[in-house]
């Protein structure tokens, strides 16, 4: 019986032995759930703060988009040539946000016919007879006189024909005949070559032959095909200027009130955005726009006026 029993000191030990046990048990169970507070607690915040930045940037987006109409304009090529148009238009759509403008650039003839079928609303247009028989005709709504500028002959420098000078237009085509000199012709129902024929007829010459030779393009590629072919032409000043860096013909004759060339713009009755139509006729004759676009249009670039604006002043 006494050998089964512990010394005073073992017993010590034991108990010491027992205890730092129980408190390294406890300290590890501590550090254990630390850990997994320290996981738990930032996934969460991650999670939270990603979503509502991405619903926050994506909704102004769609309330700021107009509903939009399609608008037709139909129009001649020197109002395309000149570059007037990439003024224009996105003035007209920044204040009229409403319209799609579509713009389809083809001679004065070709545009009127589309507004005659209805497949046009509005036209801005240079061939005044034609025009005024569009409107005797019952085809157009309203006729406003927007602005001008004068025609041209350019031919090449060496000016075989002798015109350089003139100050008759029909003169000119005189001599250019008589000397069966190269004259390229557009030949393609536009106010350009309308004016062309009136003054083929005021001259009293019906041109022919192969000096006589029809591009059936728009002014910008005809003017490209006489300088290409050192021939003369009839163009109109805006189109002429805007493509004078790359062309060698030059302008010869100017000045002859024949010369004198009107636009028009035209609001159509068969007009299927009959509103849009009216609302460009009304905005392209308005004061600011007269002042503050067309008349300035060309000045930096070309140092004069491509268009002289008379909304004000004519018919």
């Amino acid at each position: 019986m006494v050998q089964g029993r512990l010394s005073p000191r073992a017993g010590l030990v034991l108990a010491l032995g027992l205890l730092l046990v129980l408190v390294l048990g406890v300290f590890a169970l501590a550090c254990g759930s630390g850990n997994e507070e320290t996981t738990t607690s930032v996934a969460p915040a991650s999670s939270t703060t990603a979503a509502p930045e991405t619903s926050t940037t994506a909704a102004p987006s769609t309330t700021t988009s107009v509903a939009q109409s399609d608008l037709i304009l139909a129009t001649t090529t020197s109002t395309k040539d000149s570059g007037l148009l990439d003024v224009l238009v996105p003035a007209f759509s920044k204040d009229y946000p409403q319209y799609n403008v579509k713009i389809v650039a083809v001679g004065s003839g070709e545009a009127l016919k589309m507004g005659e079928t209805g497949d046009a609303d509005v036209l801005l247009v240079h061939s005044p007879a034609a025009e005024q028989t569009f409107m005797d005709n019952g085809f157009g709504d309203v006729r406003k006189a927007v602005m001008y500028n004068d025609f041209i002959i350019v031919g090449p420098e060496k000016d075989p024909a002798k015109i350089k000078g003139l100050t008759s237009a029909a003169d000119a085509l005189k001599k250019i005949a008589a000397a069966k000199a190269t004259f390229f012709t557009r030949n393609d129902n536009s106010g350009t070559y309308t004016k062309e024929v009136s003054l083929w007829k005021a001259a009293g010459i019906t041109p022919s032959g192969s000096w006589y030779q029809s591009t059936g393009q728009g002014m910008g590629e005809t003017l490209t095909i006489a300088d290409q072919k050192s021939g003369y032409t009839l163009s109109d000043r805006a189109t002429y200027l805007s493509k004078k860096s790359s062309l060698a013909v030059v302008i010869l004759v100017e000045g002859d009130k024949a010369l004198f060339n009107q636009y028009h713009v035209i609001t159509v009755k068969k007009a299927k955005n009959a509103q849009g139509a009216t609302d460009f006729a009304n905005w392209i004759i308005s004061d600011a726009v007269q002042a503050d676009i067309i008349a300035k249009y060309g000045v930096d670039k070309f140092g004069q006026q491509l268009f002289i604006p008379n909304a004000a002043t004519a018919q």
